[in-house]
């Protein structure tokens, strides 16, 4: 929600927000008309072309779209190497769950193939992440063994 500047609408409204993109650039208008005549036949570059490019980022701008009346503004931010427009919301166990999934075909045959329970303690002690643990019991929930983790 933000201030809409629209003529009709002037109050505090929800906006659809999108990153501003730069669009193509025309092949008709004047300036490039003109270099592409002055580039034609031989001659090779005649124009000077930079190549001491000082910045390493783009300011971000953001497009706001009023959903009452449809008045389109933009809003310039700062500087910024990396720039995520309604991403996921980091939760806690989300390496976790990453670190689980890409390792549990090897712990699932691992478990499968050894059975003794002294053996698999102590693999479960080297990598308690793996493995859900209940602290309230202080035991191996051992319905999580056979199943892939939800």
């Amino acid at each position: 929600r933000t201030d809409c500047n629209g003529k009709t609408c002037k109050k505090h409204t929800p906006h659809k927000v999108t990153q501003y993109k730069k669009g193509k650039d025309s092949l008709f208008a004047q300036g490039k008309r003109r270099y592409d005549r002055k580039q034609s036949g031989y001659g090779g570059q005649t124009k000077p072309v930079f190549h001491k490019k000082a910045k390493t980022t783009k300011k971000v701008v953001l497009r706001l779209e009023c959903t009452v009346c449809k008045y389109k503004m933009q809003l310039s931010l700062k500087r910024c190497k990396h720039f995520e427009l309604g991403g996921e919301k980091k939760t806690k166990g989300a390496a976790l769950q990453f670190v689980r999934l890409l390792f549990w075909p090897a712990i699932n045959s691992l478990i499968v193939a050894v059975r003794s329970k002294h053996i698999m303690y102590t693999f479960m002690s080297l990598f308690p992440l793996l493995f859900e643990y209940d602290y309230a019991l202080h035991n191996f929930h051992a319905e999580n063994y056979h199943t892939k983790p939800h």
